[in-house]
């Protein structure tokens, strides 16, 4: 089926030659703006992999987008990251779509090569975040990244010199450093949703260990938490630095710890039958983690019970 193909997309110039644009001014960068693509036949561009970065905001579109296992719904404006060689697609509803982007830029890695952001560029997490951790923007803020992108553009129209890169490179830096600011706000203006996750968290890891489970697949990692609560690593742990300052690792490893003090305190399982239930495969890796967390070894917090 047309559907289970997967389209590369691996220079900017046959992208916009697919999209029906003209030629890119410069083959590693671009700017769209005002987009109003051309119609999308259904089965067409169903899994897409781009070669370069991609950061937009959609307007509007009668389909929905795909990345990963997720869909999003475009019925406002939303901004979104995606990096080199990720799969996304369109779900299609009628024969064909009209695409609307507010604007769009596009950067190749080799673009960046030999500059500050080329190693930079990996701690922004939100490039590995899913359609529905979107970043949805206010009118003010949606402006704020606009003007810097149309600074990006008239440097990419403008006759190249030797400042051309460093000023382009200094102007995307400015519009991830705010987009950054923009999703910790977002983590802050949806309280709701993110206590929901810490809750859902919390239960999640406590039936784990009540239910045996770490028993038969060992610790829970965070890529398991992430989708049981369907949503991406980064994105999640993103979320509870903002509200408690933890990376999920250290919320399993506090959770861990809980679990091992209660059954120490009010069980009379051996040290290795605790270990063993908690998840881990050998004694000795149970009394390092514990030790490390709580500066007792197992035994020595048993016995400050009797």
């Amino acid at each position: 089926m047309k559907s289970s193909v997967l389209t590369k997309i691996e220079s900017i110039s046959e992208y916009h030659k697919k999209r029906g644009l003209p030629p890119p001014s410069h083959p590693l960068i671009s700017v769209i703006d005002g987009y109003t693509g051309i119609p999308i036949e259904k089965e067409a561009f169903l899994n897409i992999s781009l070669g370069f970065y991609k950061i937009f905001i959609k307007k509007q579109m009668d389909g929905k987008l795909k990345y990963g296992q997720r869909k999003y719904d475009f019925d406002e404006g939303t901004m979104f990251f995606m990096a080199p060689n990720q799969v996304f697609g369109i779900d299609i509803k009628e024969h064909s779509i009209q695409d609307i982007d507010d604007w769009f830029l596009l950067i190749h890695p080799d673009f960046l090569w030999n500059t500050s952001l080329a190693k930079q560029i990996k701690k922004y997490d939100f490039f590995n975040y899913a359609t529905n951790e979107a970043l949805f923007l206010s009118e003010k803020e949606e402006n704020t990244l606009r003007q810097i992108v149309q600074n990006i553009k008239q440097e990419c129209l403008s006759n190249i010199d030797k400042f051309t890169e460093n000023i382009i490179i200094s102007q995307i830096e400015t519009l991830l450093n705010y987009s950054e600011r923009f999703y910790q706000r977002q983590f802050i203006t949806r309280k709701i949703a993110n206590h929901q996750v810490l809750g859902q968290l919390e239960e999640l890891l406590n039936n784990y260990f009540d239910d045996s489970l770490a028993k038969e697949k060992g610790l829970p990692t965070v890529k398991y938490v992430s989708e049981k609560l369907n949503i991406s690593p980064s994105y999640l742990s993103g979320l509870l630095k903002s509200h408690t300052g933890q990376s999920t690792q250290q919320h399993i490893h506090e959770k861990l710890i809980e679990k091992a003090k209660e059954k120490l305190s009010t069980t009379n399982l051996t040290v290795s039958e605790i270990a063993y239930e908690l998840g881990f495969e050998h004694l000795q890796s149970f009394s390092k983690f514990f030790k490390a967390r709580t500066s007792l070894s197992p035994i020595k917090f048993r016995a400050s019970f009797n």
